[in-house]
């Protein structure tokens, strides 16, 4: 595993963004762990997460695209940290572009925030946490509305590894539905390889029973 990945697992654990314990997700899934990232909250949080963004983005996506699209609310902060970390790692320098929810009639006309989009411009969207990819079928009419855009694909922090609508992963869904490329900056397969039984701060996250609630989990709604 890359050393971007172990830092990035360790970092969610000290912004209290990713926990262990009892949770009910959304859909009302019972579940032994929870990925919040409502709880990144400042300046040095945020510079540090762009940067992890921009490792996957240049793992899997490479340099080669013009725009990095941060659907509202939570992408927006996304596009704009990741975007400025890209042109810090890599001498990149990519635009950054959001929707708004409602479309403006003065100043800076449009539902546009940033960049616009440009015939001909690759992007790539980025999210936090996708579980049912509902955000992307609001976000692919809009990018699709802008003009000759190609959509290159979709990246999130976290791939939780489970069954979407069917029986496939969300993002596998997103994948198979528009013909785009996912990624994740970690998997939670990779995140109980790198916390399992493994002392951090003095602490083991993920123990014997923390493990085995996870793996009973995916057996009723794994991928």
């Amino acid at each position: 595993m890359e050393q971007y990945k172990k830092d990035f697992i360790e970092f969610m654990v000290d912004c209290s963004v990713l926990k262990f314990g009892d949770f009910v997700t959304k859909s009302g899934r019972k579940t032994p762990f929870f990925v919040n990232t409502g709880f990144y909250r400042t300046g040095a949080q945020l510079r540090k997460l762009g940067t992890y963004y921009a490792n996957a983005i240049q793992d899997k996506f490479g340099l080669d695209f013009d725009v990095l699209f941060g659907p509202a609310y939570k992408g927006i902060p996304l596009s704009v940290a990741a975007s400025m970390a890209l042109s810090e790692e890599y001498d990149a320098d990519i635009r950054y572009s959001s929707n708004r929810k409602e479309i403006k009639d003065h100043g800076e006309k449009g539902i546009l925030l940033g960049s616009p989009m440009e015939d001909g411009d690759r992007v790539v969207i980025i999210e936090d946490v996708t579980t049912a990819g509902t955000s992307i079928e609001e976000t692919m009419p809009i990018l699709k509305a802008q003009g000759d855009v190609k959509i290159l694909g979709l990246i999130v922090s976290v791939d939780r590894m489970e069954k979407g609508k069917g029986e496939i992963s969300a993002l596998q869904e997103i994948e198979e539905q528009y013909q785009i490329q996912t990624t994740a900056i970690v998997t939670m397969e990779e995140v109980v390889e790198h916390l399992y039984n493994r002392p951090y701060k003095g602490k083991i996250i993920i123990d014997d029973a923390m493990k085995d609630a996870i793996d009973q989990y995916y057996v009723l709604y794994g991928a």
